[in-house]
């Protein structure tokens, strides 16, 4: 139940960020744009490894720098593949934005 749960949220981040205009298409020039597909691997990474430890906390409970020191860190604890740690990182960070 909770693995479908962090599923359902997953896939509702992942719609928002694709659907809202939050995230714009990534950008050669300007590499600082995130890419969406990026987002989209992130949020079903985030929901996939994070959920299955950790109760799921809303991206906008935490900025930037916290995300970072917190995904650096499961990276180690939790024997996160760099690849997919980035993917989560993209989602949380690109998430976290007050409109």
């Amino acid at each position: 139940m909770k693995l479908l749960k962090n599923l359902v949220l997953a896939s509702a981040f992942s719609g928002l960020i694709m659907g809202s205009g939050l995230v714009l298409a990534g950008d050669p020039a300007d590499p600082s744009r995130p890419d969406p597909a990026q987002i989209a691997r992130g949020a079903k990474a985030w929901a996939d490894q994070c959920g299955r430890c950790h109760n799921m906390r809303a991206p906008a409970e935490l900025n930037d720098e916290d995300w970072y020191v917190s995904v650096t860190h499961m990276r180690v604890r939790g024997n996160i593949p760099g690849d997919m740690i980035r993917d989560i990182q993209a989602f949380l960070m690109a998430s976290n934005k007050k409109e």
